[in-house]
């Protein structure tokens, strides 16, 4: 068996952190936001992918109300709201 690392303490192994790139919420949120408009504009500009238009349209708007509600979230954690959540940049 392997030997996790201890921290000061010995109690409990020390978790590495994150790399920066890693913790950045933007561009993951463009990128799946670019490829649902994509699809959106597929959908209604080809006439045999017709029938992806409602499935393209509630993605992008699926994306829409994530992307607002992360936002309101990070919004209320800076605010310093009791209810927020913790770890939002």
């Amino acid at each position: 068996m392997t030997e996790q690392k201890q921290n000061a303490t010995g109690d409990e192994p020390e978790v590495p952190a994150l790399p920066a790139p890693l913790l950045e919420q933007w561009p993951v949120i463009v990128t799946i936001a670019a490829g649902w408009l994509v699809a959106v504009v597929l959908a209604f500009t080809v006439p045999a992918l017709h029938d992806w238009r409602p499935v393209s349209v509630a993605g992008l708007g699926v994306g829409v109300l994530g992307t607002s509600i992360f936002l309101w979230q990070r919004r209320a954690a800076r605010h310093g709201s009791r209810g927020a959540q913790v770890g939002l940049n």
